[in-house]
Order: C-alpha cells, then structure tokens, then sequence
C-alpha cells in the first residue's frame, strides 16, 4: 500500500477552455506536452477498463462477466435529448417533492416542540414519553 501511496501518478488535469485551445493548437505544430500525454494516455486507459457497455457491479465482480445476467436479454434504450430533458425535469419534480415533504416534516417537529415547551411541567413529561400502541 506504501509503494502505491509514493508511485500514485497526478490526477486528470482540468484545463480552462482557454488553456484547451492552447494545447490543440501546440498539437497541430506538433508540440505535445508531458502532461497532456500522461492525461490522454489516463483517459484511455480509463475507457479501456470500462469498455463493457452495460456495467452492472463492481469491476471485476459484474454481473455479466460473472455469467449471472445475460447481456442479451438487457433491453438497449435509444434516448433522445429531449427524452434526457424530459427524464431530468421529472427526476427533479421528484427531488422537489421529497425535499418539500421533509421541510413540511421538519416544520411540523418544530412546532410541537413549541408546543411540548408551553406545557406546564407535569404534562411535559407525559408528552415526551412515545406511544408505541398500536392505532385502535
């Protein structure tokens, strides 16, 4: 694990589209840099070991290469940009929903501690006991 920790190579270099111009147009003249090398050479080492179009589990430990699914029998889906759009505005109609149901829940809890607070002594200590029976 120490050898891996010291021979760890640089992550993938993010460039600025400015500085991505510069680096295609240093290609055209022929002039490579190190780094955009050792970026490229990561990249394509990273689609290679994800080559598989259907990655179901971990590397090594798919699904399909481990013989358990059929990679026949996966239904392939052609999506359009609009479908993406269309899929996108409905996961966020989703995460909408979910947020506005937990900030109603939230909301909610507040205000009966406010109300738990304005009750005299002897009957907050009979609201802060749950009731575990079951609903008659």
């Amino acid at each position: 694990m120490v050898d891996e920790c010291l021979s760890a190579s640089t992550p993938i270099r993010y460039l600025k589209p400015k500085e991505k111009q510069r680096e295609a147009e240093r290609e055209k003249m022929g002039l490579v840099s190190k780094a955009n090398e050792v970026a490229k050479q990561k990249l394509k080492e990273k689609r290679d070991k994800f080559s598989s179009p259907f990655m179901m589990g971990p590397p090594g430990l798919e699904l399909i290469s481990l013989g358990l699914v059929d990679a026949d029998k996966i239904p392939k889906y052609e999506l359009t940009v609009e479908d993406g759009r269309r899929l996108a505005k409905e996961y966020s109609r989703v995460l909408m929903r979910k947020h506005r149901e937990r900030r109603a829940a939230e909301s909610t809890l507040l205000r009966l501690r406010e109300a738990i607070e304005a009750l005299p002594e002897h009957l907050k200590e009979a609201a802060l006991i749950p009731d575990l029976a079951p609903f008659p």
